[in-house]
C-alpha cells in the first residue's frame, strides 16, 4: 500500500490540474484540492486498500466542487489588474482564442463545466461521467449537448471564419 505522502508527491500536481480545469481559479482549486486531501489523510487507511485512490480522490474532487456553490466565497471575484487586449499575431489570436474559451467555460452551470471537463480532460466515457455525477447517461449527453450549444452560441467569430463568409 502507497502511503498517503508518497501518493500526493506523485499525483497531487494533476489532481491540482484537474481542479482547476473545473473552476478557473487556481487558488479556489488549491483550496478544493486542500479540503479533499485534508478529508483523504484522515481515511486514508480505507481509502488506498479499496482501489485506486487517485480515481477517489477526483471524484471527492468534483463533488466538493460542485457543492463549492454554496459557499458565499465562491461567487466572489477579486481582480488586481484588469488584463490589456490582447495584440496582432498569430500567438496572441491562440491566446486569445483560449482566453474567450476560458471565460465562456467560467460563465455555464457547474454541471455543465464538470461533464465538460470530465469528457474532453479526462476523456471519459458517458457512463463513467454519470457514475461520477450520479446521474443517468443521456442526463450526461443532454447536459454535454446543452453545454456545447451554449458555447457555440456564444463564441465570437473567428478570423477564419469572417474571412470564409466575408
Amino acid at each position: 500500500m502507497i502511503s498517503f505522502d508518497d501518493f500526493v508527491a506523485a499525483r497531487a500536481p494533476a489532481l491540482l490540474r484537474f481542479a482547476y480545469l473545473l473552476c478557473g481559479d487556481r487558488h479556489l482549486a488549491e483550496d478544493i484540492l486542500q479540503e479533499v486531501l485534508t478529508r483523504g489523510y484522515r481515511r486514508w487507511d480505507r481509502i488506498a486498500p479499496s482501489g485506486p485512490p487517485e480515481a477517489y480522490l477526483r471524484r471527492a474532487i468534483l463533488r466538493e466542487y460542485l457543492s463549492w456553490r454554496r459557499r458565499r466565497a465562491s461567487t466572489e471575484a477579486v481582480v488586481a489588474v484588469v488584463p490589456d487586449r490582447p495584440g496582432s499575431g498569430h500567438l496572441e489570436d491562440e491566446l486569445a482564442v483560449r482566453d474567450e474559451m476560458w471565460t465562456l467555460l467560467a460563465t455555464l452551470p457547474r454541471t455543465q463545466r464538470a461533464v465538460l471537463v470530465l469528457r474532453y480532460y479526462l476523456d471519459l466515457p458517458d457512463g463513467d461521467i454519470a457514475d461520477l455525477l450520479g446521474c443517468a447517461v443521456p442526463t450526461v449527453r443532454v447536459t454535454a449537448f446543452r453545454a456545447l450549444t451554449t458555447l457555440r452560441g456564444q463564441l465570437s467569430p473567428s478570423p477564419v471564419t469572417e474571412a470564409r463568409n466575408g
